[in-house]
């Protein structure tokens, strides 16, 4: 049974020949398998089904936000009016687009409490990247040549990164014994070379900082800006907003606050909003509505982008993104954002607390604080003491047990960290159920450590050599192999 079932030709026939040289042609025909439909199904199928996902099950996946992805706004991207729609489209034939666009730039700039919002960005590092570029532009035009970006040392591995990409240079901001940043520190570093503060908040410890105000006051008392990493924005939606909060400069990670899907590397989106004095700099062109109502692109002809650091990618963002983000903000509105934020700081206290009554913490305790916000650390360190268990032991053991491990050694400051995220989308019995996994591995621990040195046991794949596949990858496949 053959595999292709190819429609008729609908366009003149054309000689390969004349269009590719003869060193380019093959000599021999490809060896591309000749399978029948439900073999190809099967092979995908039983491809799918060796990795785990969020409709598989539980996904803990701390900082990362791993949150339902509702049916309904894949439906919606896929609307062919959406899905077809070409970049290259004239903005008067597209005015459902860009009124899309436009719509979410409010709802962007009103979640953040920042008026001025740009959707180019495809990622939370590339608004990261766009947001110290704004940066450094703000100081140049103003005649100043800042170099350094501060830094806590809880910060995401991105943030760094992004800095030095930019050509400045990161200086590291100690925590104090709260988990929130040390003021006396950054008193101390904050100085006229200072060109930004990059600070997530609530942190990758899952603590709100109570000493926003104050650090805000620093930071722009030496002239600098303050920039919003949005990663952790699902535990403060409709609660709180960096505008408020001092900040200028904010990122939102569409896969993670506002149900896009994470990817297997993108499509993505990391739009950016900004504070009016920010706004002459954002990357052009902008979706604009005129006087009569009509939608366009506004390429810095107004107080927007009239100063432009240029584009940051082909075109105008990954759309598809944009149409589940909107999606989603229409169908919670304002209300239901702020329900999912408080359901989400819920989820992560009771999990945290049902852990503390099942005694984990004496092996697991939380590294920082009793009480959390969307997300908690805890610290491994005990646990590899009595039991001689690492996290990563544990991680590949609830593997075994039909779950997601969390984040594992980040951030860096914790001995060996496991960083947990329940999201709002989990019910109560996935919680318990996860919690009293994570108490029989240390129970089994106590007799037996080996069985969670070797796990996990139940995946397509067993525990791999991670140094041996960092240093000698294999990253091809040869036909006929299996």
């Amino acid at each position: 049974m053959s595999a292709p079932a190819c429609p008729e030709l609908d366009v003149p026939p054309v000689d390969a020949g004349e269009l590719l040289p003869e060193r380019l042609r093959r000599a021999e025909p490809a060896r591309l398998p000749e399978v029948s439909e439900p073999e190809i199904v099967r092979h995908y199928v039983g491809i799918s089904k060796r990795n785990f996902d969020l409709d598989s099950g539980f996904y803990p996946l701390g900082s990362c936000t791993m949150k339902h992805n509702p049916r309904l706004h894949e439906r919606a991207a896929a609307l062919a009016g959406h899905a077809r729609l070409h970049p290259l489209q004239d903005p008067e034939r597209a005015q459902g687009a860009l009124e899309l666009m436009f719509n979410l730039q409010q709802a962007l700039g009103e979640i953040s409490g920042l008026p001025h919002v740009s959707l180019q960005p495809s990622a939370g590092s590339h608004g990261e990247l766009a947001g110290v570029l704004l940066t450094r532009a703000f100081h140049e035009q103003r005649g100043e040549h800042r170099h350094k970006v501060l830094a806590p040392d809880t910060a995401h591995g991105t943030n760094p990164a992004t800095v030095t990409m930019a050509g400045l240079e990161v200086v590291k901001l100690a925590t104090n014994a709260d988990g929130g940043v040390d003021l006396e520190d950054l008193r101390a570093k904050a100085d006229e070379d200072v060109a930004c503060l990059m600070l997530t908040n609530p942190n990758t410890l899952g603590l709100f900082d109570p000493n926003i105000e104050q650090i805000a006051d620093i930071v722009h008392g030496v002239g600098a800006t303050l920039y919003y990493d949005g990663a952790n924005l699902n535990a403060v939606m409709g609660l709180s907003r960096p505008g408020d909060m001092g900040f200028d400069i904010v990122h939102f990670n569409l896969h993670k606050s506002f149900t896009q899907p994470h990817g297997g590397g993108g499509p993505g989106a990391g739009p950016i909003a900004v504070s009016e004095r920010v706004a002459p700099f954002l990357p052009v062109p902008v979706v604009a509505r005129s006087d009569d109502g009509a939608f366009n692109l506004d390429f810095g002809r107004g107080h927007v982008g009239s100063k432009s650091i240029g584009r940051l990618r082909g075109f105008h963002g990954n759309y598809g993104c944009f149409v589940r983000a909107y999606a989603y903000i229409c169908s919670l509105g304002a209300d239901g954002l702020k329900d999912a934020s408080e359901v989400a700081v819920l989820n992560a206290n009771y999990l945290l607390a049902r852990l503390r009554q099942l005694g984990v913490a004496e092996y697991l305790p939380a590294a920082y604080g009793d009480l959390c916000m969307h997300e908690f650390v805890l610290s491994g360190g005990p646990m590899k003491k009595e039991l001689a268990i690492k996290t990563l032991d544990l991680a590949k053991r609830l593997l075994d047990f039909g779950f997601h491990p969390p984040t594992v050694y980040f951030p860096l400051l914790v001995d060996e960290a496991l960083m947990v995220e329940p999201t709002e989308t989990e019910p109560r019995e996935n919680l318990d159920a996860f919690a009293d996994a994570i108490d029989r591995i240390l129970e089994e621990a106590e007799s037996d450590p080996e069985i969670a040195k070797q796990a996990p046991y139940t995946t397509p794949v067993r525990r791999l050599d991670e140094v041996k596949a960092n240093r000698q990858p294999v990253v091809r496949q040869r036909l006929g192999q299996p």
